[in-house]
């Protein structure tokens, strides 16, 4: 995986604006720490920093590709799940490649085919290709967002890039928040609109679209949508077909030239993963598996069962380890480091994100990158299969997310001045919109369109949060995060399950589960479903208290702009049991608060946020 930037004017000459792009470039070094490439036209500029996974000779970047008196140069961060199938076809077509890896494949489909180039494509990217010929900027996101490409266009400068924090060293770009931005913050916060940037000058290519700039302007345009259909496949075929696709999907990421990993909790979606790479790994000659993961100091003494984490981990990960052989290494994390970590995870991010939830798997990240360069995980299950308890519950119609539980009593964090701000209407409005794009099936039952609602939203929002946080925890230690359950044929296959067939048996992930019975131990398969882990300790609680209250005393922080002194210093006080409900999904309490707080002020201090509301 990698690091991408670029800015084109097609009206002014920027070839003399090395400088810049230089300075852009840097601050993606964590994603690509192997090489960096720029490559200047008079109208472009072309940066990369490359993580080499395969082929690390042939692959670097920027790539560029002459036909004729035509030249075409990328930047791509990726990986192409059907390499060889693209590239067989373009070979028939009589195309020749200097490199065996998936950079060249991308460019020549897109020389090939143009725009309709996604069509061929299996695997996650985001990628700009400038076509110096027709002075055309082509950039692309891959159908479920899991690669990030964010843009702004001001002033006839097109500039994009991995990560906001790269687009703020354009000259260009400011770090301004407005009003909407501050809205959406507090609405959605951690997670955000479709398109949305938060900050003022800062847009993202949403998932499933590409953007082209020319001379005619700038133009965005969805390539590819979930498409709702009757579901005519019996149970039996049902149940095989997301086996096999599974296993096929798993055995494809598993393909690399550096070492890869498994992040394994114990779960169904971890162990499904595990198994099957574990099995490859042997089919291929390889000793054994490196599987990872993650606890915190005494957790096992503070450990408190809730609706949402009915067990721990720590047993289930021992019987998978034991079913398996493979080469395991449980990651313990100090609490107070944890706290200590929000700051890395808030640069990381650009934004503040998932409290603890987001420092745990950044210094989880950090311990397993050095063991292995690439690790598959077990998100986007959930949102895919129906496994959280909001998609068991009975609903007449779906009127705000169902994890947003919090959205009314948010107002109360803020200053007297912001109370007003249309929190739980924009929530609202924003859940509507987005329910509204979901076409109906006609003669279907209430139950079954509320189910297919329920995924869609879930895969759209919720799902996009969760794989935000995974690329900037991971590739901000140089490690490539890949979800074998986000494949677009997976995604597309479940969307339109009736919910007696998705929530078989009655249970969330119940047809997952029998999917792959005999697979994973029954023990694994049957158990409840429980979340990413999360700290019991109050010593953790403790220092995010101790760590706020500094920031609450010190009048200059820029966090006063927002926030009611007395509602967050009662907040310090209760160690957060104030604050009645989860700020977001179902791990974000009252100790995630407090340290969804630090976050906020410290990318507001970070960042040089300017609050233009």
């Amino acid at each position: 995986m990698c690091g991408i930037v670029g800015w084109s004017n097609l009206k002014n000459n920027i070839r003399d604006y090395s400088h810049i792009m230089n300075k852009m470039i840097s601050t993606l070094k964590l994603r690509g720490p192997d090489s960096e490439g720029l490559k200047v036209y008079d109208h472009a500029l072309i940066g990369h920093r490359r993580l080499a996974i395969v082929d690390p000779t042939g692959g670097l970047q920027p790539m560029t590709k002459k036909i004729g008196n035509r030249e075409y140069t990328i930047c791509y961060n990726g990986e192409l799940y059907n390499t060889e199938e693209v590239r067989a076809d373009l070979l028939a077509k009589g195309y020749s490649f200097n490199s065996y890896g998936d950079t060249e494949v991308l460019l020549t489909s897109y020389i090939e085919y143009g725009k309709n180039c996604v069509k061929y494509l299996n695997g996650i990217f985001a990628f700009g290709i400038w076509d110096e010929y027709n002075q055309e900027l082509f950039l692309c996101r891959d159908p479920l967002g899991i690669k990030p490409l964010f843009y702004s266009y001001k002033d006839g400068n097109l500039v994009f890039a991995s990560e906001m924090k790269t687009l703020l060293q354009h000259p260009n770009v400011d770090s301004v928040v407005d009003k909407d931005g501050l809205l959406e913050l507090m609405s959605l916060g951690p997670g955000r609109n479709l398109g949305s940037g938060i900050f003022k000058d800062i847009k993202e290519v949403p998932p499933a679209f590409y953007l082209i700039f020319n001379d005619k302007g700038m133009t965005l345009n969805e390539y590819w949508k979930l498409e709702v259909r009757e579901h005519e496949d019996d149970l039996e075929k049902t149940k095989n077909t997301i086996r096999d696709l599974l296993v096929e999907i798993i055995e494809n990421q598993i393909v690399s030239d550096v070492p890869v990993c498994t992040f394994l909790s114990g779960g169904l979606d971890s162990s499904i993963i595990s198994k099957v790479a574990f099995d490859k790994f042997k089919e291929q000659g390889f000793d054994t598996l490196n599987t990872f993961s993650i606890d915190y100091e005494n957790n096992d003494k503070y450990f408190k069962k809730s609706l949402y984490q009915p067990n721990s981990d720590s047993e289930y990960v021992k019987r998978m380890v034991d079913f398996l052989g493979s080469n395991h290494h449980s990651i313990v994390l100090d609490n107070i480091d944890l706290a200590h970590a929000l700051d890395n995870a808030t640069r990381a991010a650009d934004l503040p994100g998932m409290a603890d939830i987001d420092s745990s798997l950044y210094l989880f990240a950090k311990e397993v990158r050095k063991y292995a360069t690439v690790a598959l995980s077990g998100e986007c299950a959930d949102e895919v299969f129906g496994g959280y308890p909001w998609f068991t519950r009975e609903y007449d119609s779906i009127e705000i997310f169902p994890w947003a539980n919090s959205i009314g009593y948010r107002k109360n964090i803020l200053k007297d001045d912001l109370k007003s701000l249309p929190i739980e209407e924009y929530a609202k409005q924003t859940c509507r919109d987005s329910i509204n794009r979901v076409e109906k099936l006609p003669g279907e039952s209430h139950e079954d369109r509320i189910i297919r609602e329920l995924s869609y939203i879930n895969i759209k929002h919720f799902m996009l949060t969760l794989i935000n946080r995974k690329d900037r925890m991971t590739m901000s230690n140089s490690l490539e995060g890949r979800v074998p359950f986000a494949d677009k044929r997976l995604v597309q296959y479940a969307f339109n399950l009736p919910k007696d067939v998705k929530l078989l048996n009655g249970r969330e992930k119940g047809l997952l589960r029998e999917a792959v019975r005999g697979l994973v131990p029954d023990e694994i398969i049957d158990r409840k479903k429980s979340p990413y882990p999360k700290t019991h300790n109050p010593e953790y609680t403790k220092e995010v208290s101790q760590m706020l209250r500094l920031i609450l005393e010190d009048k200059t922080s820029p966090i006063h702009q927002i926030v009611d002194y007395n509602f967050v210093s009662r907040l310090i006080d209760t160690g957060g049991t104030s604050f009645e409900q989860p700020w977001y999904g179902q791990l974000m309490t009252g100790p995630q608060v407090i340290a969804y707080l630090i976050q906020f002020n410290n990318w507001m201090k970070f960042y040089d946020i300017k609050l233009d509301i």
